[in-house]
Parts: structure tokens; C-alpha cells; sequence
């Protein structure tokens, strides 16, 4: 047998509900065991969190740049230039995974696509971008769990910068990169554990594959026959649909919903947050601040603790509000760091910490906070919601690779605009999220409270 088919014929054994097989039910010595893991909201939170490694691996590598800057342009005798190309290039895998990454889940599964995600991860990180897990975490989890599992994406992003702030403190550049390795490992190993998605499976027809891995997901004793139904009937429904093509993204119910989609993501990233997040170590010391790497660890913190906070708030105060104040408190904020650092240039040449580093310093933690509050979440959930059905693998597609191409162009511009202008770059995403309160004002309906159905057909 050639490596082709070993590697065909381990995706295939991909899609087998290893948890449901490997646990018997009569076994008293791993009933407690099996009727842990087997139950509907324990299998839930198990694959959620083994899956949940792609995104905090992601996040360890947005972070990486940051705290290893000075020790890597020294180590390597790296341009400004040189090093915002090699800060930029997580943003290039991410836009070759917007591409292939639809079709790649369709072709082999949720699971195929995370393990073709990991496995090259481990000699580079790119091919992460490949991965679906919020997808994945959508439909594998219970009706009752899926909105509080659907924001762990998100938060383990966060959490994995962290990570890599607290870790750059502590070890070399180098060792750092081996250690944002250890997720992908660990990826690998639980999706030996895991069953793929069940309406992927039924999508494909693999009617006895599709009633284990919902019976795996459910517990031995659980009722699935209603779910059964309910993923049937959809599959069906979308099998019957006239087969959708990029031509008809120009017709108003696609191109209404896609610009708005497309705009909140394009916003969201032309604010500036990868420009902090990627380069925060360096902003900081511009700014005179003397410990900029634990300021930097404290930016991270911020940001996990807001990401779960925003995590039980959306559904309470709404996207549309929360949208616009993220947005005003990040203009705001933005605003107030490039006046700090205007006045640190052309007021003092002090190279201690003064009033103007302290104000820069309070204003990216504030900016941080504002931008978890909204931004950085809501416009993901907001484009799973307005797309119609048809049109979400190529709708979402675009829209991502959008936001990676932005994320790209801004985080391979921003050593070279804080070196014309440090109060420059920071003025101009200011006026990017002043212009994106309006923009929410203006095109952003809101979502909270309503169906799928309601919220597609009013664009109709």
C-alpha cells in the first residue's frame, strides 16, 4: 500500500466516532468512565476543547512577534522591513486557508480538514488557517450549549496570545517557537478521540456513520431521534436547492449581506488590533514605558477576561450596541495613545516613563478592552447569521480572506508608518473606527432575538 491511500485511509478512519466504539456500555469497570464522556454536554465540552487547540495554537502565533522582536532583528540582523514581513506571514497562511478551507471540510470531513491542519503545523504554523472549528463546535454541540461553546473559538485565540506574552518572558525566541508546537500536538492526539460531525456525515450519505457519531455525541441513552429528523430534513432541503453560483452574489438578497459581512471584517482589522497585538512590546517602549513586555502580558490578560465577558453579554444587550460602543471606545482611545505620543515627541525627550507613557499605556489596555467587547467577536457571529445557507461556504470564504488580506496589509505597514509617524498611524485607525461606528449605525441590523430565517429574509 502506497503513502496515498495510508493517508486516504487514515482520514477515512477520521470520520468513525472513536468515542462511542472505544466505550462500551456493559463494561462496569469504564461505565463511569463512558458515562462521562458519553453524555451530551461532557462530549460537548470535550471535543469542543480538544478541537479549541487549532485557534489557541493560531493565537500563540499572533502573539509570538511581539515579545521576541528586539532578539530576533538582533539575532538575525533583521531590517524594519524584513521583520514586518516575517511578522505579516501568519496573515498569508490564513488567506490560502480562506480559500481552501470550505472545500477541503466539504471533501473530507471537519475532523479531515484538522487533521490536514495540524500535521503540517508541526514543521509550520501557516496551514493552521486551514482549520473549521467553529463550524465543527456548531454542529456538534447541543442545541442548549451552542451559543456559550461557539464564542471558546475566539477565546482560546486569546488565550493563546497570552501564552505567548508570558512565555516570551521567560524563555528564547527559538524555545518559544518550539513550545507553540505543543497545541498542534495535542490536537492531533484528541482527534483520535473525537467523532466527526454527524451532519457532515449525513450530508454525504453515510447513513450508519452519521446515527454513531450523534449517538456518541448524545449519550447511549439519549433520544436523538427528533435531532435525527431535523438534520435529515435540512440536508434534504439544501440537496433540492438549485446549485449556487457566483454570478447570483450580485443579486441584492447575497450582496447586501456579504457587504456587510465583508465591511465589519475588513473594519475590523483596519483598526489597528493586529498592529497592537503583533508589535505591543515595541509600541510600548516607544511610548517609554519601562516594562513593556509585562505591559504587554497585561494586554493579554485584558483581552481574555473581555472575550469571556463578551461571551455571556451579547445575547443580553444586543450586536448592534455593543458594535458601536466597542467601535467609539476604540476611536476614542486610539485618538487619546497618538496624542501621547505626539506629546512625547514634541513635548519632552525624556526617555522615562512620564504622564504622556502613562496615558499611551492606559490608552492600548482601554483599546484592548473596548475592541473584545465587540469588534473582535460579534462580526464573525454576525456573518454566520445573515448569509442564506446557499451562499455561506463562498460568502464566508470571501469575507475571510478579506479580513486575512487587511490583517496582512496592516500588520506588514505598521513598523514602517510608526516610523514616519508614531501619532500618525495611531490618528489613522482612529478615524477607522470612528468611521465604523457609522458604518454599524447605517447597514448593521440587528440579530439578537431573531431566527436564521427571519434575519435572511429581510434582505429578500
Amino acid at each position: 500500500m502506497n503513502y496515498g491511500e495510508n493517508f486516504e485511509n487514515a482520514i477515512d478512519g477520521s470520520k468513525q466516532p472513536f468515542l462511542q466504539k472505544s466505550m462500551p456500555e456493559k463494561s462496569s469497570s469504564t461505565h463511569g468512565v463512558s458515562a462521562m464522556f458519553r453524555g451530551s454536554t461532557a462530549t460537548a465540552i470535550l471535543c469542543t476543547l480538544i478541537v479549541a487547540m487549532g485557534p489557541l495554537q493560531f493565537g500563540f502565533t499572533i502573539g509570538y512577534s511581539s515579545p521576541v522582536q528586539d532578539d530576533i532583528t538582533s539575532d538575525l540582523s533583521l531590517t524594519v522591513s524584513q521583520y514586518s514581513l516575517f511578522g505579516s506571514l501568519s496573515n498569508v497562511g490564513a488567506m490560502v486557508g480562506a480559500i481552501a478551507s470550505g472545500k477541503i471540510a466539504d471533501c473530507i470531513g471537519r475532523k479531515g480538514a484538522l487533521i490536514v491542519a495540524a500535521i503540517p503545523s508541526i514543521v509550520g504554523w501557516l496551514a493552521i488557517a486551514f482549520t473549521k472549528v467553529p463550524v465543527y463546535i456548531a454542529e456538534i454541540a447541543p442545541k442548549h450549549l451552542r451559543g456559550a461553546l461557539g464564542t471558546v473559538n475566539q477565546l482560546s485565540i486569546t488565550i493563546g496570545i497570552m501564552l505567548a506574552y508570558l512565555f516570551g518572558l521567560l524563555v528564547s525566541w527559538r524555545l518559544l517557537a518550539v513550545i507553540g508546537l505543543v497545541p498542534s500536538v495535542l490536537l492531533l492526539i484528541g482527534l483520535c478521540i473525537i467523532p466527526e460531525s454527524p451532519r457532515w456525515l449525513a450530508k454525504i450519505g453515510r447513513e450508519s456513520d452519521f446515527e454513531a457519531s450523534l449517538r456518541a455525541l448524545r449519550g447511549p441513552d439519549a433520544d436523538i431521534s427528533v435531532e435525527e429528523d431535523e438534520i435529515k430534513t435540512a440536508v434534504e432541503a439544501n440537496q433540492q436547492q438549485t446549485r449556487f453560483k457566483i454570478s447570483d452574489l450580485i443579486e441584492r438578497r447575497y450582496a447586501l449581506p456579504l457587504t456587510i459581512g465583508i465591511g465589519l471584517l475588513l473594519l475590523q482589522q483596519l483598526s489597528g488590533i493586529n498592529a497592537i497585538m503583533f508589535y505591543g512590546t515595541y509600541i510600548f517602549k516607544s511610548a517609554g514605558v519601562s516594562s513593556s513586555k509585562v505591559a504587554n502580558l497585561g494586554l493579554g490578560a485584558i483581552q481574555v477576561v473581555m472575550t469571556a465577558f463578551t461571551a455571556w453579554l451579547m445575547d443580553k444587550a444586543g450586536r448592534r450596541l455593543l458594535l458601536m460602543i466597542s467601535a467609539g471606545g476604540m476611536a476614542i482611545c486610539l485618538f487619546l495613545v497618538g496624542l501621547a505620543f505626539f506629546l512625547e515627541t514634541h513635548v519632552t525627550a525624556a526617555s522615562d516613563e512620564t504622564p504622556y507613557s502613562i496615558l499611551a499605556l492606559t490608552g492600548v489596555l482601554v483599546y484592548i478592552v473596548s475592541f473584545s467587547l465587540g469588534i473582535g467577536a460579534i462580526p464573525w457571529i454576525i456573518m454566520s447569521e445573515i448569509l442564506p445557507v446557499n451562499v455561506k461556504d463562498v460568502g464566508g470564504s470571501i469575507a475571510t480572506l478579506i479580513n486575512w488580506l487587511s490583517s496582512f496589509a496592516v500588520t506588514m505597514t505598521v513598523n514602517l508608518l510608526l516610523e514616519w509617524s508614531t501619532s500618525g498611524t495611531f490618528w489613522i485607525y482612529a478615524l477607522v473606527a470612528a468611521f465604523t461606528v457609522l458604518f454599524v449605525a447605517l447597514w448593521v441590523p440587528e440579530t439578537k432575538g431573531r431566527t436564521l430565517e427571519e434575519i435572511q429574509s429581510s434582505f429578500q
